[in-house]
């Protein structure tokens, strides 16, 4: 049986519960609530507006990827365009992108055996399905980080560096990836974890993932930073998919940087030096379209292409009875 708190004790300390950033509604009861955090930083890379605890680290996720992609450059692999694109990519297993790394292996003289990512389906729903139909199983190409992994293997190849433990946190690329995001976000990683994908996983703050991303938007144009943006805004069906939010952002604002992450992370920076970045704390990527398009707005975007990103309606028999909504 558990003790009572001693007398004059305070007791355990609960914590606060995160703020609310998304409502459940359905047939006008709200039936549910995501909570998480949320930062937006002005053009000069202050916090403007923040909910939750911004300050606190999280495991970004994918959202790491152009950090990795920049790592790769400064190592010394010459990657441009689409390719550069694909290896900062959370891409969706369509065809254009399956053909490009079996390029890219190709030409470096690669095959997908080496990849160390897990085998797995496309990660498109609908390019899931036609991929069982053709009678295809899970493999290391249609997982969405296998452009990353190809990119870390070939310059691992180009640098002499061994590509057996291409993976481990003390390898000189996962050394360089840690620096590279240190730098960006200006802050030290906290701690690291192992990734979907098995690469290492650095964790860091929403303000200090706002802040890389707006580093990568800003920085001089030759950088490594720079180009992985340039290439990102450039061929965005590449980093994400013809059905996926980042690519109709990117499409729609010019120069803006947009990447999501696993467990519901999202990061944007716009071409002024605004930046956003937030969490669903319960990972529920329902919620993050709705949300997405509420903190643009709260940057000052006025675009049709808002009203696309957060549209998350729920059904009922078939059609539309409520939805997912913004609550801040």
């Amino acid at each position: 049986m558990p003790e009572s708190p001693a007398a004059g004790s305070a007791g355990p300390v609960i914590p606060e519960a995160a703020p609310v950033l998304a409502e459940v509604v359905r047939s006008g009861f709200t039936e549910g609530r995501h909570r998480g955090s949320l930062v937006l930083l002005d053009p000069d890379g202050g916090v403007e507006f923040a909910l939750g605890e911004p300050a606190a680290p999280v495991f970004p996720r994918s959202t790491n990827k152009p950090m990795q992609a920049a790592a790769v450059l400064r190592a010394g692999l010459d990657l441009a365009d689409e390719r550069l694109a694909l290896a900062a990519a959370s891409h969706s297993g369509e065809p254009f992108h399956l053909e490009l790394v079996r390029r890219m292996l190709a030409e470096f003289e690669l095959s997908a055996e080496q990849l160390q990512c897990p085998p797995d389906l496309p990660l498109d729903t609908e390019e899931a399905e036609a991929y069982l139909a053709a009678g295809k199983v899970r493999d290391r190409l249609a997982m969405n980080c296998s452009g990353k992994h190809t990119a870390m293997l070939a310059v691992c190849r180009r640098a002499g560096w061994s590509t057996e433990d291409y993976l481990d946190e003390g390898h000189p690329l996962q050394l360089l990836v840690r620096t590279v995001i240190e730098e960006a976000a200006g802050e030290q990683v906290p701690a690291v974890g192992t990734d979907g994908c098995g690469a290492p996983l650095m964790a860091l703050s929403l303000t200090g993932l706002a802040r890389a991303f707006r580093h990568f938007v800003t920085a001089a144009p030759g950088t490594a930073e720079r180009r992985v943006a340039d290439a990102m805004r450039a061929h965005p069906e590449y980093v994400a998919g013809s059905r996926r939010p980042d690519t109709w952002l990117m499409r729609a604002l010019p120069g803006t940087l947009s990447k999501m992450g696993a467990e519901a992370v999202q990061v944007v920076a716009l071409a002024d030096g605004r930046a956003l970045a937030f969490k669903i704390e319960d990972g529920s990527l329902r919620a993050l379209g709705p949300v997405l398009a509420r903190a643009l707005e709260l940057a000052g975007v006025r675009d049709p292409v808002l009203a696309r990103i957060g549209r998350a309606p729920l059904l009922g028999g078939g059609v539309p009875v409520g939805e997912v909504r913004a609550a801040f």
